[in-house]
């Protein structure tokens, strides 16, 4: 059962995952899964007694600078949860165990541009603060030498349960929490709504907006940060209109930088409910994700009440300007609660995971255990960067398909030196020069433009005027 868990495209052009439930021990896997669908388990956890390897991880992994896969899982010898890395090989090192103090229920990580880990915890942290939860959620930095320092504790009224985070063009981390700021009746029978933050490497937070329920509420997704500098992301509750018994059905929004939040677009059931994922930013410009529940076939009498209240779940397109269309609705033999999240391949394609349906099993609920499936829409193949920034001389790695006989390697029109490694990844250095922007790829077949601009970054002496 992949609860939750987005897909990763690693550079052998396989997709990455986890589930929560499942393999050996029951306790959820990590597995790896080809374009054509031939999926292994790379790892099964809870394998020894007491799971000090973890247990039922619901975020998914990120793909590092030295190649293996880290992640985080509930479980652990502290009970609330673990770091872990694990070789494509499935080779699995446990390298930190949450406690309670310093966190619980860890969620997904990113590798910043310092080279080290940062990431949250739902709960945890101030105990004092958020008593019956225990713990209002923690950030934390893990280094690569495996010491953990938490950031910040939030307190309740600045923020409760952060989910995602990310860093910005500014070097910043920008999130969501999915509880705390302003108490409203709009917000779960008088609970709290939610906040957008900002945080600095040193670990200074600022409160950038606070909803109110009319506007969304559980922004639980966390934010993708757009090619124009905003950032877009999903309420799961809330909007305008008064279905969803009364709660609203969700939202999309986006928030500028200073903290203005403007709403994209409010769900009305049949186009789809509880948009739980972050959103992506696909090389036509456009956003797209995936909606828990909803869709026309929201009538449906659930044969599992309480897990299908309204429909199966859908894939939905928006712009940046809030014209969206409804691109997909599961039906239960496809998949059901696709709450994961979608990936856009090299290939063009999207990539994602449905909680629930596809095989028919019933041991699952909703007719099975859950799907991993790919959506066409047309776009056309790119390449993607790992890092995405970096100096003159830096070592970038190209991911892309049909790589095998490329010619030539562009930063914004300065020709790199490469070296092909397999028809999905090639392996170049930044040229002296070097500018943001596109990075092309030139093969017979043609040219592949990167998903998003490299950036370069100014030194203080370019910034100054100096030169």
């Amino acid at each position: 059962m992949p609860w939750s868990t987005a897909l990763i495209q690693a550079t052998d052009g396989n997709f990455y995952g986890t589930t929560f439930q499942g393999g050996a021990y029951g306790q959820g896997t990590v597995f790896k899964v080809t374009p054509n669908g031939e999926l292994t388990t790379l790892y099964s956890f809870c394998a020894q007694a007491g799971c000090p390897d973890g247990a039922g991880p619901n975020a998914g992994l990120v793909q590092a600078s030295d190649g293996n896969f880290y992640g985080t899982s509930g479980g652990g010898s502290g009970k609330s949860g673990t770091i872990f890395k694990i070789t494509p090989e499935g080779t699995l090192t446990t390298l930190h165990s949450f406690n309670g103090a310093d966190g619980s229920s860890p969620g997904p990580l990113i590798q910043a541009t310092n080279g080290n880990f940062y990431g949250t915890t739902y709960g945890g942290g101030n105990i004092q603060a958020c008593p019956g939860d225990p713990g209002c959620g923690t950030i934390f930095e893990f280094s690569a030498g495996g010491k953990l320092t938490t950031l910040y504790a939030f307190g309740g009224p600045n923020g409760q349960g952060p989910e995602n985070l990310i860093q910005a063009n500014d070097g910043n981390f920008c999130g969501t929490t999915a509880m705390g700021g302003v108490v409203s009746d709009l917000c779960s029978l008088g609970s709290t709504c939610g906040t957008v933050f900002e945080m600095t490497p040193t670990g200074q937070l600022t409160t950038l907006y606070k909803f109110q329920g009319s506007d969304g509420w559980w922004p639980g997704g966390g934010l993708l940060q757009g090619a124009d500098g905003n950032f877009y992301g999903a309420t799961f509750h809330g909007g305008a209109g008064n279905a969803c018994n009364g709660q609203g059905c969700g939202t999309v929004f986006v928030i500028t930088p200073a903290g203005k939040l403007t709403t994209l677009h409010s769900f009305a059931l049949t186009d789809g409910t509880g948009p739980a994922a972050p959103l992506v930013q696909a090389t036509d410009g456009n956003l797209y994700g995936t909606t828990g529940n909803g869709g026309p076939t929201a009538e449906v009498t659930c044969q599992t009440p309480g897990m299908c209240p309204a429909g199966w779940g859908t894939i939905f397109e928006i712009t940046t300007e809030g014209e969206f269309t409804n691109l997909y609705n599961f039906d239960s033999t496809d998949g059901a609660l696709p709450l994961g999240g979608l990936v856009q391949a090299t290939d063009g394609n999207f990539y994602g995971t449905t909680n629930l349906g596809g095989n028919g099993y019933s041991g699952c609920g909703l007719g099975g255990c859950g799907t991993v499936f790919s959506l066409s829409t047309g776009l056309a193949p790119f390449v993607k960067l790992a890092p995405a920034s970096g100096d003159a001389g830096v070592a970038v790695t190209i991911l892309g398909t049909g790589l095998t006989d490329a010619t030539k390697v562009t930063f914004n029109g300065k020709a790199a030196q490469f070296k092909i490694v397999s028809s999905t990844e090639i392996q170049a250095t930044v040229p002296a020069e070097a500018s943001t922007g596109k990075v092309e790829v030139t093969t017979p077949q043609g040219a592949l433009s990167s998903n998003v601009p490299f950036q370069v970054p100014l030194h203080p002496e370019v910034r100054h005027g100096r030169f």
